[in-house]
């Protein structure tokens, strides 16, 4: 039977152990049946998933440097994109320009 390289690692030398393939390099078991989430996974403050577009809303009144004002409690940002790093949401906020938002001070709309 030819069995998968390991999805952490890249090793070759994978073994089945009951119904787990095991990666004898990095130690990595995973169920070869299982379906695979590929690509950037972005939750919001209550733990939904956000995509690229959605329209969020901003739980916590945020200080922005160099800003005159904060950003309010309940400011509405609509076509967000998910990108990688601490700030994982770009957006444009009206009144504020571009702008990068943390996922936990957000919730989806």
């Amino acid at each position: 039977m030819n069995l998968p390289n390991c999805p952490k690692c890249n090793s070759e030398y994978v073994y089945e152990d009951g119904i787990l393939l095991v990666c004898p390099e990095c130690a990595y078991e995973w169920d070869p049946n299982e379906v695979v989430e590929e690509g950037l996974v972005v939750l919001d403050s209550n733990g939904t998933r956000l995509a690229d577009g959605d329209t969020i809303t901003v739980i916590k009144d945020l200080k922005v440097k160099g800003a005159p004002k904060d950003i309010k409690q309940g400011t509405r940002v609509k076509g967000i994109r998910l990108v990688e790093g601490d700030h994982n949401i770009d957006c444009k906020i009206d009144g504020f320009g571009a702008m990068k938002l943390k996922s936990e001070f957000v919730k989806k709309v």
